[in-house]
């Protein structure tokens, strides 16, 4: 690492932050289900967390760029959406969730992607070696789904909100933690903005990850639920879920050594690929214990290759001025458009195809990223040369 990183602060927020994402991703589907809402409703109101993810962080990267002050916005972002959230202790109604976790989630999701730009600045040249400290968001998302997942059995998914609330405070208090890097003054310079998205190798990579993220929609938004009819327990739910993040944390430990070695495009396209084949186990086998235990375990390629690659290939893309709109633009096309298109998809046609089919469809998407990623992304010649 390099010298002075401060390692511990930066990991700190990302363990925070994705254990919000522990207790929402898993537990939230469930919690609306109980609130008696509809698979549509569902799909509906868990596509607004991540449709705001197309807005607001093009907003606040542009202040952030403006300003240089990216922790401010992270600050800002993250007192924020503590306050907002706790509107979901004040009613119930389809409109008012709406409102609620549209305001909460469109600070939230400001959040991470300007702090995502100061960690990279903090590493500088060391950029390959991001997944070390990524690594701890997956810690705190594996303690987050274990411990909802006991704690709902024991005393029911109504307790969730509170939880929830707990984990945004430490993610504000962590905020303050973390200092503000600064630009390196190599990478002042930069092309104008509009002039990088119009490269085709930039076309391509934004058209991959967003199909890629589109076809977790139906996992982000009905896993849970999925799992429920087949018969699992919410202890058990949450253990699958923490299956596939701690095959996460093992690729992050190894990521910095795999990225120079094989190049962004063979790494992206592996995983895409290794994406369909989870999507078509989940959708044949969802009785069978051991095939699930596998295809969450694929989950190290889904999120954990696909998201050091991106980050990196963001990374490189957008310099200079361009750096926070860049992780903006990478968080909204993809965790933000392409989850909210597959989870508002994922919900019309749950109750018209079912759940295994929604799933295939999602292998399908996933298949044709690949065949995008291969087509487009650079090869290992043409990228920039990784220090060890």
């Amino acid at each position: 690492m390099p010298a002075g990183l401060p390692y511990w602060r930066l990991s700190a927020f990302y363990c925070f932050f994705f254990a919000v994402l522990g207790g929402l991703a898993p537990y939230w589907g469930p919690y609306l289900n109980a609130e008696g809402f509809s698979a549509a409703e569902i799909g509906q109101l868990i596509a607004i967390l991540h449709a705001t993810k197309i807005v607001a962080p093009n907003v606040w990267g542009l202040i952030a760029d403006r300003t240089g002050r990216r922790m401010a916005v992270v600050r800002i972002g993250a007192l924020a959406a503590l306050v907002t959230f706790a509107g979901v202790l004040l009613g119930s109604s389809f409109w008012w969730l709406a409102l609620v976790m549209a305001l909460f989630s469109f600070f939230w999701n400001a959040a991470l992607p300007q702090f995502e730009a100061n960690t990279m600045n903090h590493l500088g040249q060391a950029d390959h070696r991001y997944s070390r400290i990524r690594l701890w968001g997956s810690v705190g998302f594996i303690i987050s789904v274990v411990g909802f997942g006991e704690l709902i059995d024991r005393f029911g998914v109504h307790i969730l909100p509170w939880m929830l609330l707990v984990l945004f405070a430490g993610l504000w208090v962590s905020s303050h933690l973390a200092p503000e890097a600064r630009q390196p003054s190599q990478y002042q310079y930069s092309d104008p903005i509009l002039r990088v998205l119009l490269r085709p190798d930039v076309i391509g990579f934004f058209l991959a990850c967003f199909l890629l993220k589109a076809s977790h929609g139906p996992y982000y938004a009905f896993f849970s639920i999925y799992l429920e009819e087949a018969g699992y327990s919410s202890s058990m739910i949450g253990i699958l879920w923490a299956v596939g993040v701690v095959a996460e944390i093992l690729l992050f430990l190894v990521m910095h050594r795999l990225l120079p070695r094989f190049g962004a495009r063979w790494l992206m396209t592996v995983a895409m690929l290794l994406s369909a084949l989870r999507w078509v186990l989940i959708a044949a086998a969802p009785q069978l214990l051991p095939v699930l235990l596998f295809a969450q375990g694929l989950h190290a390629a889904s999120f954990g290759v696909y998201h050091a690659v991106g980050i990196a290939l963001v990374n490189r893309y957008f310099v200079g001025s361009n750096q926070g709109r860049g992780q903006a633009l990478y968080s909204s096309i993809t965790f933000g458009a392409g989850v909210a298109v597959g989870s508002l998809a994922s919900g019309l046609l749950w109750d018209v195809l079912g759940g295994s089919m929604t799933f295939y469809l999602g292998a399908l998407a996933a298949g044709l990223a690949a065949v995008i990623a291969m087509a487009s992304l650079p090869g290992r010649h043409a990228e920039e040369p990784v220090p060890a």
